[in-house]
């Protein structure tokens, strides 16, 4: 192999790129030239990831059900395809890694038709479309939950979990020991959406903060991030109820705030719930309905089922009903920290090593 260049084929949501860029960063450290292979989208979003070129491939996505919009996309992925040949024909990448949507669909099928060693990371418990789509072809298939739905028999079979690779500041949390609040002291609640479907949490949140007890409401300190349109009515909630809050629709310090937090409330997407194991943090879920295959609630079942985290689906979620559930986890310092313990027990703060790992031998056969 005369130069140690890995393509990683990503797309524009984070979900996507935050392993992509733990993986590159693992990469870089052991030697490697990284290739970052993504659409239009995703160069928006990536204009830090670590990579020695980048190339935007075309790329699209089409509803079922819509025959001329289904055409449209599948001719600008095999225009992608064309691109995504010729660059690696001229760069000669020794392995390419997809981690699911259809911005990674033209590079693996253009190292498919090349002969070329192939990885894709699965980062939901659901096998995605594209990914499912892939999944016999490759080299090897990565995940990073135990489960992995949706996927066929022999996929599972040879399926490798190594987990969700995660930044290396929220890695760092692995080793901050969990401090529950003191009896009578502040509660730090952070409380984080996803870009779809948030208004649920953005609004829902502070009116059950309203309902609990004064004496609780005094000693908590919100960070809530929220939808712009629903910042004023989550001030003005959380102003009424006497509650310290600090409200904004995007916090950049997500691992110091999470490192600090005795509680988090949110939705059950995979970096979220992988997150949270790594960092040892009890939470509150709330897998988004509208998520393809359902795969959030599948997501949550890892926390849930060693009792790291109280999940709620969307149609049971009530002022009231969430109310009841801060009241009895805030007030509960010991259980809280049973529950820290429970989600540091499924952590897989490797990942990033592990995927590598993978991806090396694949690419060395």
């Amino acid at each position: 192999m005369a130069e140690r260049i890995a393509v990683v084929a990503a797309g524009g949501t984070g979900g996507h790129l935050f392993p992509a860029q733990a993986l590159a960063e693992e990469l870089i450290k052991r030697g490697w030239r990284i290739l970052l292979a993504t659409d239009e989208r995703g160069a928006l979003y990536a204009d830090k990831f670590p990579a020695d070129v980048r190339i935007t491939l075309a790329a699209a996505t089409a509803r079922a059900g819509d025959p001329i919009g289904m055409a449209g996309a599948g001719l600008s992925v095999l225009r992608g395809v064309f691109q995504a040949r010729k660059a690696f024909k001229r760069l000669n990448p020794a392995v390419v890694v997809g981690f699911g949507g259809y911005p990674s669909l033209p590079s693996l099928l253009a190292a498919l038709s090349q002969g070329r060693p192939t990885v894709i990371h699965e980062q939901n418990a659901v096998l995605g479309r594209v990914n499912r789509f892939l999944a016999p072809h490759v080299t090897e298939v990565a995940c990073a939950f135990p489960t992995l739905e949706m996927a066929r028999p022999k996929v599972k079979a040879r399926a490798r979990v190594v987990g969700n690779p995660v930044r290396p500041e929220i890695r760092a949390l692995f080793d901050v020991p969990y401090i529950p609040p003191e009896p009578g002291g502040r509660i730090r609640l952070l409380i984080t959406g996803g870009s779809q479907g948030a208004r649920l949490l953005s609004e829902l949140t502070p009116a059950a903060i309203q309902r609990l007890p004064e004496d609780l409401r005094g000693r908590l300190d919100v960070q809530q991030q929220t939808r712009k349109e629903s910042m004023d009515l989550a001030r003005g909630l959380y102003a009424d109820a006497l509650v310290k809050a600090e409200v904004a629709p995007f916090f950049r310090d997500m691992a110091g705030r999470l490192g600090q937090a005795h509680l988090v409330v949110g939705r059950a997407g995979a970096s979220t719930v992988c997150e949270l194991a790594v960092a040892g943090r009890p939470s509150i879920l709330t897998p988004l309905k509208i998520a393809a295959d359902d795969h959030q609630t599948f997501n949550a079942r890892l926390l849930s089922d060693v009792g790291a985290a109280a999940v709620a689906a969307e149609e049971e979620l009530t002022v009231d009903s969430l109310a009841g559930a801060l009241n009895a986890l805030l007030k509960d310092p010991a259980g809280l920290a049973r529950m820290s313990a429970a989600a540091r027990s499924v952590a897989r703060p490797d990942a990033a090593e592990k995927l590598a790992d993978l991806v090396v031998a694949a690419a060395l056969g």
